[in-house]
């Protein structure tokens, strides 16, 4: 089956290399300098984009955290034409620093993922200029994020902004008891600038 072109081209937007640096230069007592990677991996290509999500702070490049694999699909509505369905590695050790070395990618299947039926995001998108567009991706609000890590159960609430150059992240991790952020974009999204786009193996219907 072949791929929408409008997903191709958040595909396009979503994949890449990121930073905040100007963001974290600017205000660092509350953001911290980030290097962000999304790498295509080769599942679910019948009718998906899937890309292999990984970040670290740029002064610990060595010790990445919250691997997570986010699958772009055509949506069930027709004013949300696309969603993002979220997975997590059942050993995200396994494919620690995959980010910065996508060799360890190669190997990677479908078995080795757990679906996280709550985490799904739902897109609009704006046309900016003809062929140039902004995506908004949020969750439902009758939705919940969460899933069991390290023996703890962990909530986030999602959501970004993606466009050509720009990726603005929205992901907290929530207090399940009191419903509070407790880390990641409590004071406004982190604000990536793309530096390396990664090409994506794709046809257009």
């Amino acid at each position: 089956m072949s791929l929408s072109p409008l997903l191709i081209t958040l595909g396009n937007y979503i994949a890449g290399e990121f930073d905040n640096r100007e963001q974290a230069l600017a205000e660092p007592a509350w953001y911290v300098h980030l290097q962000m990677w999304q790498r295509p991996v080769n599942l679910f290509t019948q009718d998906s984009i899937t890309l292999f999500a990984e970040q670290a702070n740029i002064v610990n490049l060595d010790r990445p955290y919250r691997q997570r694999i986010m699958r772009l699909m055509a949506g069930k509505n027709w004013d949300a034409p696309l969603q993002v369905q979220y997975y997590m590695l059942k050993d995200p050790s396994a494919l620690s620093g995959a980010g910065r070395n996508p060799a360890l990618l190669k190997t990677l299947t479908v078995e080795q993922l757990d679906l996280l039926p709550g985490c799904v995001l739902t897109l609009t998108q704006q046309e900016l200029a003809p062929k140039n567009y902004k995506f908004i991706a949020t969750q439902a609000t009758d939705t919940r994020c969460s899933f069991n890590y390290q023996g703890n159960n962990v909530q986030v609430s999602l959501g970004f902004v993606a466009t050509a150059a720009e990726f603005y992240s929205y992901d907290k991790g929530i207090d399940s008891e009191t419903g509070k952020a407790t880390w990641g974009a409590i004071l406004g999204p982190y604000h990536y600038t793309k530096r390396e786009q990664y090409s994506l193996d794709v046809a257009k219907c």
